[in-house]
C-alpha cells in the first residue's frame, strides 16, 4: 500500500528507501490488480515498465484521447501514463473530462477518484469514489481506494472498515492486508500493523511493496536487524544499508509520525537528505 497505497516505500530516487500505500497509497488502492496503487490496472499491467515506456504511452494514448475525447478507454489509459510520469494534475485534468462525458462510467470514475487523491483533493475524491461502485455490488478495489483516503484524513477506523469490507471478497489479498497494516500502523498500534503486515508479506503474490511497508513498521518499532534483512530481499546490500539509514534518521526526529504522513500523502518513502536526515518527500 498499495496499494496505496502507503506504498510508503520505495521511491525511485532515495528510498528506494522508505515509506509506507500508500502506503496506504492509495495502494490507490489495493493490488487486486496493482497499479498506481494498489487498486487495479488500468487495462494494462504497469509491472516492467520503464519511463521510456510510459512517454511512449502518454504520447499514443495522448493522441488517440485528444481524437476522441468520448473515449474513456483512451482517457483512463492516458491518465495512468501520465500519472506514471508523475504527472497527476493533468491525469485529474483529462479523467474530469472523461467524468463529465461519462458520468455512469464506473471504471472512470473509480480513476478520477484515484487521481483526484493523488493531488491531496480528498473530500472530492472520497465524493467520487462512493459513486464508482454499486453498493450491491461492491468492488474490491474501489473500498481500498476508499479506505486509503480516509488513512490520508486520518479516519483509520473508517478505513479499516473498507479495507474488511475488500477482504470479505478477496480474502487474503496481499495488496489490501498491507494498506490494512499501515492504516494500523497510521493509527500508532504498531504491533498490529507488524502482525498484519507480516501475514501479507507472508502470502503468495506478496510484492517488494508488501516487503517494504512490513519493514517500514518493524523500523517504527527499532527492529532495525529484521527490517533490514527485509529490505536485502529486494535490493543490493548497500541500498538496503543505505535505506536503513534513512529509516534510522526518520525514526530518531521528534515529528517522525508527521513525516511518514507526508510520505503516505505522497505516495512515496521519505527520503535521505544528503546528510542522513529525512527530507519532505518530493510531491
Amino acid at each position: 500500500m498499495a496499494v496505496v497505497a502507503l506504498q510508503l516505500l520505495p521511491c525511485p530516487r532515495r528510498w528506494r528507501a522508505l515509506a509506507a500505500a500508500s502506503a496506504i497509497a492509495l495502494c490507490t488502492a489495493g493490488c487486486l490488480g496493482r497499479s498506481p496503487e494498489v487498486t487495479g490496472s488500468l487495462g494494462t499491467s504497469a509491472r516492467g515498465l520503464t519511463q521510456d515506456d510510459w512517454r511512449s504511452e502518454s504520447a499514443t494514448w495522448g493522441k488517440r484521447f485528444e481524437a476522441n475525447q468520448a473515449d474513456a478507454a483512451a482517457a483512463m489509459r492516458y491518465a495512468q501514463a501520465l500519472r506514471s510520469l508523475g504527472q497527476h494534475a493533468q491525469a485529474v485534468a483529462v479523467l474530469q473530462q472523461s467524468a463529465m462525458r461519462s458520468p455512469n462510467n464506473l471504471q472512470v470514475l473509480g480513476a478520477y477518484g484515484k487521481a483526484l487523491a493523488d493531488v491531496g483533493r480528498y473530500a472530492v475524491a472520497a465524493e467520487v469514489l462512493s459513486r464508482a461502485h454499486a453498493p450491491e455490488k461492491p468492488d474490491p478495489r474501489i473500498l481500498s481506494a476508499q479506505g486509503a483516503v480516509a488513512d490520508q484524513i486520518g479516519e483509520h477506523a473508517r478505513a479499516q472498515q473498507y479495507y474488511e469490507a475488500a477482504l470479505r471478497i478477496v480474502p487474503n489479498d496481499p495488496s489490501v492486508l498491507s494498506n490494512l497494516g499501515l492504516s494500523h500502523a497510521l493509527a500508532k498500534r504498531l504491533p498490529e500493523g507488524e502482525r498484519i503486515l507480516t501475514q501479507a508479506a507472508a502470502l503468495p503474490g506478496a510484492d517488494a511493496r508488501v516487503r517494504h511497508n512490513l519493514a517500514l513498521v518493524l523500523g517504527l518499532q527499532g527492529k532495525f536487524a529484521e527490517a533490514e534483512a527485509i529490505l536485502r530481499r529486494d535490493q543490493p546490500p548497500a541500498e538496503a544499508a543505505a535505506n536503513m539509514s534513512a529509516l534510522r534518521a526518520m525514526v530518531s526526529q521528534p515529528n517522525s509520525w508527521a513525516a511518514i504522513r507526508r510520505a503516505a500523502a505522497a505516495k512515496r518513502p521519505v527520503a535521505a537528505r544528503e546528510d542522513g536526515s529525512p527530507a519532505a518527500p518530493n510531491g
